[in-house]
């Protein structure tokens, strides 16, 4: 019969529901071949690709073979011309025995699209084997007392080919007393038997000498014989009867040695020695014979081990002969019970040890499953284990085919060891296993994938170009090619995209990115480009990461000052009234930084004064205050050198040039500062001359009413203190105490009395003692001069 089987050769099959419509529709007539036995190999046998109608290069490319049970290399196949070759000398009786016809069973199976197709290969007898007798000698006891007509059963030759080639014929030697007729069995073998044609005298002739010859019917017939010695006996009235002609027996063929299969039994009328019987194996098939016989109780035993697979049944002949040489025959058939003594057998047809990811339903590997058993023994089921994406389908014939259930994952399994079950339906159960192992290729269905969605990278400005400013990654979960990754710079969406990606190029193998030239953090603090990682599967795929690069600032600017301006040509002045508190600010130095950070943090520093210790620069934010009051000892021009320092590493700093004019109040015009070395004017104007004279006498006046005053204040205390002393009147203040109030760092208010105290022949200028009305008693008449002020 032709049927489609799956044949998967590192090729990628159909779906298995195409392999069944193949299989359907594949016809049902089966190829028949017929050669003779013993032919030479490399014969040929047929026409291969005329007789399936494909053409002759159709065969190579859907990969034909030839398929036998085993996988025996009975025959081959030549691909390139069609042609069906015997592969060796085929023998009928090794591969069937007595079996007729001798058939061989192959399958063709092609490949893309599957289909197989049934043939047999019929083997023809030759006349290669001639008869045998299996005793060269038989024995015959027969009694003068015979009458002619007696038959007498003689064994047959074997022979091992079959139809005309077996025995035909049996002859025997020329005589006066017998001849022989050749008889068929049931089963179609010829048997002798002797014929007695004249009466024997034992006085005349004793024993007698025959041949017997067996002629088969080849063209030349083969022959074969065997020497019949008849010994005439006196009279025996009785010849021994069986008490069956016919045994049927069942027999286990796991059946121990010695055990006994079946006992016969033959009974003789005559007494003494013509009663006696004796039980033997008359006819037996085959030359080793697994059977004995007791020849005295007539228990047939088992001499060997029984195989069914081997022999199923036997036919054996027994006679029992009695004393005076008459014998009984009768039959004997024993058949053999299988028992499930045999393991079925797995054979892998084809096979495909890799088969890619993501294919759809796919025969993996066709099989053929055998048991040599019989009935339930015989029976197989096949299986494999559940938690496999696979699934099992019978075809015909106990073949199975191996089909995906569903697209595989090479990702997720890389490799399946899938363990077939083979197991008969016999008790007890056997099984034969078969592991396959399939490995998935792998397909380019998963995109790189980076270890971060977007990367962030530091480098310091003014770097050499070509720094290794970082690595980027990815991995890809296929293998091989498709698992090797190339990385590329994408051009951004963004305006100004490109030029960022120009600053850095990456490494294609590596993933390593470099910086192509010096970068400035003051021009460009931060950049992004767009990453690509692609492999190199077909098609390629490929995804995309956002790397950041952020530039960290070095302290590469000096601090610049915007004011006061440095220019040498126009110096800037600040004016300073000399009534100035101290504290009082001066002038504020503005200054910038370009860099950032710490780089740009600036701190303010006096270098040089032309009075030190009048002015005094805060550190953080450059205000230029006054330390102290100002004197008129004090220059009335200044010059402060100031250093402007950031705070990087190292640091970098400026210097600043401040010119002050100490002035008596804003009203004043400016007056620039005269150069150093311009020669003073010889005479003052006119002018200035008036001034100065208007203000000395001013203030003379104003010294002389102060004396005055201070004068008269103490002639008054003098004489007070001479009558009453400098007691703290009762009521309101006289009007010679002073009240002062805590405005500054006194923490309570305070009473000062300025006296003068009358002593003995000197005055003291007492000023600012205090008073403490708190303190001292109300009628008290001691003098407030007692307490001091602190």
């Amino acid at each position: 019969m032709e049927t489609a089987l799956a044949k998967t050769a590192e090729k990628r099959q159909v779906a298995f529901l195409a392999l069944l419509l193949l299989v359907w529709g594949s016809g049902c007539e089966t190829i028949r071949y017929s050669i003779p036995e013993e032919t030479e190999s490399g014969h040929f046998v047929a026409n291969l690709a005329k007789d399936l109608g494909l053409r002759v290069g159709e065969l190579a490319t859907r990969s034909a073979r030839i398929h036998y049970k085993g996988n025996k290399q009975l025959l081959q196949l030549d691909v390139k011309t069609g042609s069906l070759l015997l592969n060796e000398k085929l023998d009928r009786e090794v591969l069937c025995g007595v079996t007729e016809p001798c058939l061989m069973h192959f399958q063709v199976l092609l490949g893309d699209p599957v289909q197989i197709f049934q043939a047999d290969l019929h083997l023809t007898d030759i006349n290669d084997h001639s008869p045998e007798f299996l005793e060269r000698e038989m024995l015959l006891k027969i009694p003068e007392s015979a009458q002619p007509g007696t038959v007498f059963p003689l064994k047959a030759a074997q022979d091992l080919d079959i139809g005309s080639n077996t025995v035909q014929n049996y002859t025997i030697s020329p005589n006066l007393n017998f001849h022989v007729v050749t008889h068929h069995r049931g089963d179609g073998r010829k048997y002798p038997e002797l014929v007695l044609d004249k009466a024997l005298d034992r006085e005349e002739q004793a024993e007698l000498s025959l041949i017997l010859t067996a002629l088969d019917g080849g063209a030349p017939p083969s022959s074969g014989t065997s020497t019949v010695r008849i010994e005439v006996v006196d009279i025996n009235d009785n010849a021994p009867e069986f008490s069956q002609s016919l045994y049927e027996v069942q027999v286990p063929e796991n059946s121990p040695m010695d055990s006994l299969v079946v006992t016969v039994s033959a009974r003789d009328l005559d007494a003494g020695t013509h009663g006696s019987v004796v039980y033997a194996l008359f006819q037996v098939d085959g030359v080793s014979q697994p059977f004995v016989i007791d020849e005295n109780t007539g228990e047939i035993h088992l001499r060997r081990l029984l195989d069914f697979e081997a022999t199923p049944y036997y036919n054996m002949e027994i006679t029992a002969t009695d004393g005076g040489g008459l014998s009984g025959k009768c039959t004997v058939a024993i058949q053999v019970l299988d028992v499930n003594d045999n393991a079925p057998e797995l054979t892998i047809s084809s096979f495909m040890n890799t088969i890619p990811e993501n294919s759809p339903e796919t025969v993996v590997s066709v099989f053929s499953v055998f048991d040599s058993d019989s009935g339930d023994n015989g029976k197989m089921m096949c299986s494999i284990p559940n938690d496999l994406p696979f699934f099992l389908k019978s075809t015909f014939e106990n073949f199975y085919t191996l089909v995906t259930e569903r697209p595989l994952d090479r990702e997720s399994t890389a490799e399946y060891n899938i363990t077939i079950t083979v197991s008969d339906l016999g008790i007890p159960r056997l099984q034969t296993q078969h592991t396959i192992t399939l490995q998935v290729s792998d397909v380019n269905d998963n995109a790189p994938e980076f270890t971060q969605s977007s990367y962030t990278l530091w480098v310091r400005e003014n770097n050499s170009p070509a720094l290794h400013i970082g690595t980027i990654s990815a991995t890809d979960r296929d293998s091989g090619s498709n698992a090797q990754l190339t990385y590329s710079l994408l051009p951004g969406p963004q305006p100004g995209a490109d030029a960022a990606a120009a600053l850095v190029s990456i490494n294609a193998d590596s993933g390593q990115l470099f910086a192509l030239r010096a970068l400035d953090y003051e021009a460009l603090q931060a950049f992004e480009v767009r990453v690509r990682a692609a492999d190199r599967g077909s098609p390629p795929l490929s995804s995309q990461a956002l790397v950041r690069v952020q530039v960290l600032d070095a302290n590469d600017n000096s601090p610049f000052v915007l004011y006061p301006l440095q220019n040498a040509s126009a110096p800037c002045t600040e004016l300073l009234p000399r009534a100035a508190e101290p504290g009082y600010l001066v002038s504020k130095v503005v200054a910038v930084d370009r860099d950032s950070g710490q780089n740009a943090w600036l701190s303010f520093q006096l270098l040089k004064a032309t009075e030190p210790g009048l002015f005094s620069v805060w550190p953080h934010n450059g205000e230029v205050r006054t330390a102290r009051l100002l004197s008129e000892r004090d220059a009335p021009k200044h010059r402060l050198l100031l250093l402007v320092k950031d705070n990087g590493e190292p640091p970098r700093s400026a210097s600043v040039t401040l010119h002050v004019l100490l002035v008596d109040g804003f009203s004043q015009p400016y007056l620039p500062l005269p150069d150093a070395a311009a020669p003073e004017r010889a005479q003052p104007d006119r002018l200035t001359a008036y001034l100065v004279i208007a203000l000395a006498a001013v203030s003379s006046l104003f010294l002389l009413s102060l004396l005055l005053f201070v004068a008269a204040r103490l002639c008054r205390r003098s004489r007070a203190r001479s009558l009453a002393g400098c007691a703290l009147p009762d009521g309101p203040l006289p009007g010679h105490l002073l009240d002062v109030s805590g405005t500054g760092t006194l923490a309570h208010s305070y009473q000062y009395e300025v006296c003068l105290q009358a002593g003995a022949g000197t005055n003291e200028f007492k000023f600012l003692k205090p008073i403490l009305p708190n303190i001292l008693p109300q009628d008290s008449g001691e003098e407030t001069g007692n307490h001091p002020l602190f």
